[in-house]
């Protein structure tokens, strides 16, 4: 009895947790790899530091947030089923609640940071977007994902924004190249997933064209970014890595899907990204 007991406490928390724990981990790398990117960017001293601290904690605790008001709001496949399940979600809404607007609170303190409303803005937005595809089911989840990936790496930007101390064009630049990231490995993992089964190299290409396509285009955009001085050229080449990895993918032969090494291996690719980057704009 004390056993059966315990297994259903152990289940209880398991769902909470569930519940209350954002489950897109590789979502984590691309709220926080930009903000580390821009926040290393753009700190000239350690006035900003605290604030750009703040900001850390705030995107951390919006992002997490959305979790529980998803399963409150029944959005989810995980949502609450009992009234001590609701009862849970809203204490730690009201909880992560607290501590967001305390993390606003000294970002915006005496009027400062402004220009992060415009910002917040757009991101309010993509996620508005983001919940309407959605709905679509299937056929929405990658445009849905990309999408949401516009706004996780809005934090390029709002860090830069804070640790410099305000506003300039670099910050749009650094959403821009993180964005174009972001959205290159959302699509490899789709098709890395899809062509898991994949038996042949035709199979596989008919899978994964479209990939392809995006990936000449993105280096033809960088490219040009680069002719026209738009961004330095070693920030062009910080994508030099994951495009070797995506036209490699084609010359392999197709064989299963190792989930937990693919997604160590795009957080390399995401740190050594974020290296080569600020590297880039630290020597430009």
């Amino acid at each position: 009895m004390a056993e059966m007991v315990t297994n259903v406490q152990t289940a209880n928390r398991s769902r909470l947790r569930s519940m209350t724990v954002p489950r897109e981990h590789g979502a984590w790398g691309m709220l926080l790899v930009p903000l580390a990117i821009g926040g290393a960017v753009g700190l000239r001293s350690t006035e900003n530091l605290p604030a750009l601290l703040s900001l850390a904690f705030t995107a951390v605790t919006l992002f997490w947030l959305r979790t529980p008001v998803e399963a409150l709001l029944a959005t989810t496949a995980m949502k609450a089923r009992s009234q001590d399940e609701r009862r849970n979600l809203v204490v730690v809404i009201a909880a992560l609640s607290i501590l967001a607007l305390c993390c606003l609170g000294a970002i915006f303190w005496r009027g400062r940071n402004m220009a992060l409303l415009p910002i917040g803005m757009v991101v309010a937005v993509a996620f508005g977007i983001q919940a309407v595809v959605k709905r679509a089911g299937r056929k929405g989840r990658m445009p849905a994902q990309i999408i949401g990936s516009m706004g996780l790496t809005s934090t390029a930007a709002a860090g830069y924004c804070v640790a410099n101390g305000g506003w300039a064009p670099i910050a749009i630049a650094l959403w821009a190249i993180n964005f174009a990231f972001a959205a290159g490995q959302v699509h490899y993992v789709q098709v890395r997933i899809h062509s898991s089964r994949a038996t042949t190299r035709s199979e596989l290409l008919s899978i994964g064209d479209f990939f392809l396509l995006g990936e000449a285009l993105l280096c033809a955009v960088m490219a040009g970014a680069w002719y026209f001085g738009l961004v330095p050229g070693l920030a062009a080449l910080a994508f030099a890595p994951i495009v070797f990895r995506g036209f490699l993918l084609f010359m392999r032969r197709p064989g299963p899907l190792n989930v937990h090494h693919l997604g160590w291996t795009e957080l390399t690719n995401a740190i050594v990204f974020g290296t080569l980057l600020c590297a880039a704009y630290w020597n430009h």
